[in-house]
């Protein structure tokens, strides 16, 4: 995954901001439990995650089930959680303050932050600087704020575009390169009742922050100070070019989460989207089958006035969280956990781990016309724009879903959903005591 130095300086920044300005909860430092490391008896500690899970795929558990048959002294209970991942941090944050949290938790690259700032995360800098040859640079950085490190990373998730080559086929059309040749196939795609695109409101704070941000971040830092400006030339992009397909009813509405969504796509209907590198599996799971062979992964193209960059939706780590005592143990077994490529591949992620090549499952393979999407993936990753997140992002993506959803229905413009981020980042920022550049 590639980052570069703009994007680790923002969110290193978080750190030292949140510990330098007044009304800041976050603490770092070792753990105020006896000891970091097994006393001789065996060590037991527990991982929440929200991996699918899915049949199909290497469960947690089973992977887990290695661990401990080869590991006596080091035994892990996994946990698995079926809520929304906000959820999760809110059931993270009150464990934490009982006293009762599990040891490890998966955590978003954009979560991170809001957790260190609630001072929910331990600092694992010794325990995890050993493992940091086996990830992606970018990646274990992003594990990290103001220089301390609270985890490791798992998996990326660059935007990518899934399409049914047989009914583009069908059509006559390609895959567009360009902003124009996307409105106009989109326009003679839904002249005969299909869609190569949709409008996915429940998705806006992912992916069109993503799409938007593959231009350029919205956050930065700047004399101690946040800097916001989510009303960038991508995100005027995005918002025009998707305004452009919702008034020639050019793009679907169907909430991507929602079973007319899959509905769409299993009746031929939808049959082009963008979406996560991870929906790989989940999309073959949406369709039951249908269309099998005919579809493919392409690179998004210049469609955002962003060449040939893509932008970043989901992608996680593993936190150690406060209280965490066996912050050695816990992170051997989580460079191990995260670097089971195979396994974490079959979950449908695309890993950050360095230590071999992911191989593109072979279910996979059949679904995308025998097409090695896992290389497809790659590409995307080496494309990723620059983006940053803030503390409290996830206000900021609940805001821009709930007009998104304005937007789907005809009450708002698409432009709203980027004026709604504006408002938002700088009041969350402010509701969390930083310091914001006018």
């Amino acid at each position: 995954m590639k980052w570069n130095k703009g994007c680790m300086t923002a969110i290193a920044a978080v750190g030292a901001m949140c510990m330098a300005l007044a009304g800041c909860g976050a603490t770092s430092g070792s753990s105020s439990s006896s000891s970091s490391s097994s006393s001789g008896g065996k060590v037991e500690l527990t991982y929440i995650h929200r991996l699918p899970d899915k049949a199909g795929m290497t469960t947690v558990e089973e992977t887990v089930a290695r661990w401990n048959k080869d590991h006596p002294n080091i035994q892990v209970k996994a946990i698995h959680f079926n809520g929304n991942a906000s959820d999760l941090i809110k059931k993270l944050e009150t464990d934490v303050k009982a006293g009762n949290a599990p040891d490890l938790a998966q955590a978003g690259y954009a979560e991170l932050p809001e957790m260190f700032t609630k001072g929910i995360v331990e600092d694992v800098t010794a325990e995890a600087s050993q493992y940091k040859k086996d990830f992606a640079a970018g990646t274990f950085d992003l594990m990290s704020i103001g220089g301390k490190t609270y985890g490791l990373p798992q998996d990326t998730g660059p935007l990518v575009y899934f399409y049914n080559k047989a009914e583009f086929d069908k059509l006559g059309i390609e895959v567009p390169k360009t902003q124009s040749e996307l409105i106009d196939s989109a326009k003679k795609a839904a002249a005969k009742g299909k869609y190569i695109m949709s409008f996915q409101a429940d998705e806006a704070g992912n992916m069109l922050t993503g799409l938007a941000g593959a231009s350029g971040p919205w956050y930065q830092v700047e004399n101690d100070a946040w800097k916001v400006d989510t009303d960038t030339k991508g995100s005027k992009a995005v918002a025009d070019v998707y305004q452009q397909l919702l008034d020639s009813k050019a793009a679907t509405t169907y909430p991507r989460w929602d079973p007319s969504f899959d509905s769409a796509l299993q009746k031929g209907e939808l049959i082009g989207t963008i979406g996560a590198a991870w929906e790989a599996p989940l999309l073959m799971d949406s369709m039951a089958d249908k269309g099998k062979g005919d579809w493919r992964v392409a690179q998004v193209g210049d469609w955002f006035d962003n060449g040939e960059k893509t932008g970043p939706d989901g992608g996680s780590g593993v936190v150690a969280l406060k209280g965490c005592e066996h912050k050695a143990e816990a992170m051997q077994f989580l460079d191990w956990f995260n670097t089971q490529i195979e396994d974490l591949t079959s979950q449908g992620l695309v890993v950050a781990a360095t230590t071999g090549q992911a191989k593109t499952p072979s279910s996979w393979s059949e679904f995308y016309g025998g097409q090695d999407v896992m290389k497809e993936f790659a590409t995307a990753n080496s494309n990723l724009g620059d983006f940053s997140y803030i503390p409290g992002f996830s206000a900021v993506a609940a805001a821009m879903q709930n007009k998104a959803a304005d937007v789907a229905s005809g009450k708002a413009k698409a432009s709203s959903i980027f004026e709604e981020a504006q408002t938002t980042s700088v009041n969350t920022l402010k509701d969390y005591g930083l310091s914001v550049a006018q």
